[in-house]
């Protein structure tokens, strides 16, 4: 498409400038663009200063129709329903083209079907994304790229991205939505899983699926599928090499898998992961071995140190009960040193104090839910002794005279952030920043390719 002079519309800059490598992609290539975003400008302040040596204009704490209405073309946040949201309903009734920035993406790359491989699930699309890109990167001599819904935007290497390249993209419904617009599919598809999700968007169980299912809808012959555990009346492959996975097959791990990561869930990750590659014609013994030193996403039961063979995980994006009790039950019962507790988002957290009282060595209590949890724990059955902290400080220096050999500490507090840091990450950061400096290890690990 050509954007020279051409009216764009980018909808939704976002507090983190989720709109900022679409916004400078279209300028520099001669469109005039207008970003709006319902968010005030002090709101914008972190994205805003990345478009500073642009020229751009702004309609900011609110949308206006006729922007939309009189574009010549509007890039809509993939989060954003078009089939709900009045304004891009109303560019759709004005005959205006909708995009994405994914969509772009993938139209301008050099070889668009043939360098992709693709991740979508309900469950597990990062971490696999994240283990497809790093296993790559470990046995590939030509470069890997790896984005979509992981990570930022990757329209600004466009120009550094060979035809011999691979890119690795997680997929998430929303995106697949633009995407089957355009009847593309990925070289290598993968789904994850499947379960109902985001019907508020999508209006119901089967048009999720079947945006999911555009991951599949447009592969031919010589492409490759990896199927999760779906439902068959879902999703449908159009390509005869089909690697199914899911509990139905023989699948086994004839290599072994040793990961970093613990949990079930993070294993059939992998098994996903190599297939992929497989795909891609790496040897699965090899990508096996590169496993062994995927650390995991950031925040995501993420691998930091091991200390006297004391192993500290980060899961600090764990921010409902729910995830944190997934995270506990990766570890073998009476020896966790759980850190729990956070900002009270009025979630029912009697469920996971009953689970970390029976399953931990330990539970650290911590922010505003930190009282109430502790309390629950304390009247729940089992073992685990209950250390009533208030700050992620004070429980790591609790925690340190406490563990013992074959312990595992874990930061998965059930509890969103915002009682005493910005964001997940910034408590994940201090986590991994106190686990150095108690053990002793030094300087933080890198994080994942």
């Amino acid at each position: 498409m050509d954007l020279a002079s051409k009216r764009v519309v980018v909808m939704g800059l976002g507090r983190f400038g989720g709109g900022v490598g679409v916004t400078r992609y279209c300028v520099e290539r001669g469109a005039d663009v207008l970003v709006t975003d319902k968010l005030e400008e002090s709101k914008l302040a972190q994205s805003l200063p990345a478009l500073a040596d642009l020229n751009v204009r702004y309609r900011l704490g609110r949308h206006e129709v006729e922007d939309f209405t009189n574009a010549g073309l509007v890039i809509a946040n993939p989060a954003v329903s078009p089939m709900h949201d009045p304004y891009l309903r109303a560019a759709t009734g004005a005959n205006v083209p909708i995009t994405t920035e994914v969509r772009i993406f993938i139209e301008n790359l050099p070889r668009p079907r043939a360098q992709v491989v693709g991740v979508t699930g309900t469950a597990g699309k990062s971490t696999t994304t994240a283990m497809v890109g790093h296993v790559l990167r470990e046995t590939h001599q030509n470069k890997v790229w790896v984005g979509g819904n992981l990570g930022g935007s990757l329209l600004d290497k466009l120009g550094q991205i060979g035809g011999e390249d691979t890119v690795v993209l997680e997929l998430s419904s929303f995106m697949l939505y633009h995407i089957d617009r355009v009847a593309w599919s990925p070289h290598v598809a993968v789904v994850t899983g499947f379960s109902p999700n985001h019907l508020d968007w999508h209006g119901g169980v089967e048009e999720y699926a079947r945006c999911k299912q555009a991951i599949l809808e447009h592969q031919g012959a010589g492409d490759f599928a990896v199927i999760g555990p779906v439902p068959r009346e879902y999703f449908k492959p159009r390509t005869s090499r089909v690697a199914y996975l899911d509990g139905l097959s023989t699948y086994r791990d004839p290599h072994g898998l040793n990961l970093l990561l613990p949990g079930e869930h993070n294993r059939a990750n992998a098994r996903l992961a190599i297939e992929a590659c497989a795909a891609l014609g790496v040897e699965r013994h090899r990508s096996t071995r590169a496993l062994t030193t995927f650390r995991g996403l950031p925040h995501r039961l993420q691998f930091v140190l091991e200390h006297h063979d004391v192993r500290y995980y980060n899961d600090s994006k764990s921010t409902t009960p729910e995830a944190a009790i997934l995270a506990m039950r990766c570890f073998e019962r009476g020896t966790v040193h759980a850190i729990l507790g956070g900002y009270d988002k009025q979630s029912d957290l009697e469920p996971m104090a009953r689970v970390a009282r029976a399953h931990c060595r330990a539970v650290y209590t911590l922010g505003h839910t930190g009282g109430a949890i502790a309390t629950m724990c304390e009247n729940a059955d089992g073992g685990a002794q209950v250390v009533r902290c208030g700050t992620l400080d004070a429980a790591m220096q609790q925690i340190v005279t406490r563990v013992c050999q074959g312990d595992t500490v874990l930061l998965s507090p059930g509890c969103a952030s915002w009682d005493q840091f910005d964001n997940y990450e910034a408590r994940g950061a201090a986590f991994a920043s106190l686990a150095l400096a108690v053990t002793g290890e030094g300087s933080p690990p890198a994080p994942p390719g």
